[in-house]
């Protein structure tokens, strides 16, 4: 439950507005936690001390760009409405093009993964099995459109589905549940419902081989300082969004605190920007952070989608 003093989440926003502000809200965070990225705690209180952020820029990035964050949501999105479906092997091979075209930052799992040579359906497996290390942040990080896609799916379905994109890239089946999780927390949020309450029952339906860790770093009390990996790691990463959520009352609120944590500041901004968009919705994103939105897709040319781009994406995905 969130502290007695903030509001109820996601109270009478327009479904259309929520599915507007998950897709937008996590490219948002993703862009105004870039210029941050493994920084120390307190790094956005520091730049904004009178707690009102703007899209910077720096560390390589412009004002407003988004990461392979973003990129990557995008192109599950396209595939997903192009190909009329869930259809696994075109979204590996456009992470595929994307990896090859030298985009600014990707994940070191992810690379080596898409760029393996290895077959779609066995490089994400493969790559387990030889590191024994595959349960990165990375699955979380472009789930939105995914989630926004599949909520009429309901419960089972969108879980399941975020299972098989995450193990596209991702051989913890860690990876697999936390995206699961998200997906499902996001549907509630789309439809109305508060997704912090839904956690006990969505847990519930997280594989019993890893539901007592996941119901440790989304219990109430959870704080990010007691994580015992960094967050680009999938636990803390979502534990600590759902924190960010839980313990302030707006969505811009929310990204300041995500981004505040430092570390992998632009995907825990990203996780949380879903959410928190899902649940307060468009119309609540500072309009100053979403003029400068831009998201470069590498391998598509020279392909730049801004906010109205990203938008028409979402209400298409959820049509």
């Amino acid at each position: 439950m969130l502290p007695s003093d903030q509001p109820p989440l996601a109270g009478g926003t327009a479904r259309t507005d929520r599915v507007l502000g998950a897709v937008v809200g996590s490219a948002v965070g993703d862009a105004l936690g870039a210029p941050f990225e493994f920084g120390p705690a307190g790094v956005y209180t520091a730049r904004f001390p009178d707690g009102v952020g703007e899209m910077c820029g720096g560390g390589g990035w412009d004002p407003g760009e988004a990461t392979d964050d973003t990129q990557m949501a995008v192109l599950i999105g396209e595939s997903l409405l192009e190909r009329g479906g869930l259809e696994l092997p075109d979204i590996f091979g456009r992470f595929r093009r994307w990896a090859g075209a030298d985009p600014k930052d990707i994940g070191l799992q992810t690379e080596q993964v898409l760029l393996s040579g290895d077959p779609w359906d066995l490089a994400a497996p493969i790559h387990f099995q030889r590191s024994g290390r595959a349960a990165g942040n990375g699955s979380l990080m472009r789930a939105a459109t995914p989630a926004v896609h599949f909520a009429a799916a309901g419960r089972d379905g969108t879980m399941a589905a975020a299972r098989r994109i995450a193990a596209l890239t991702h051989g913890d089946a860690a990876a697999w549940e936390g995206t699961a999780v998200l997906h499902e927390l996001i549907r509630v949020a789309l439809d109305g419902a508060d997704p912090v309450a839904a956690v006990p029952d969505t847990l519930r339906h997280v594989h019993e081989d890893h539901r007592p860790r996941w119901a440790t770093v989304l219990a109430p009390g959870w704080h990010p300082d007691d994580a015992t990996e960094f967050n680009g790691a999938v636990w803390p990463c979502l534990g600590s969004a759902l924190w960010a959520l839980r313990t302030t009352g707006s969505f811009e609120a929310s990204l300041a605190a995500a981004v505040d944590l430092g570390g992998d500041t632009d995907t825990v901004a990203a996780v949380t920007g879903a959410l928190a968009g899902a649940v307060y919705g468009f119309a609540t994103i500072p309009q100053r952070w979403t003029d400068p939105l831009h998201v470069p897709l590498p391998g598509y040319g020279d392909r730049v989608l801004r906010t109205p781009e990203l938008a028409g994406l979402a209400e298409q995905l959820a049509a």
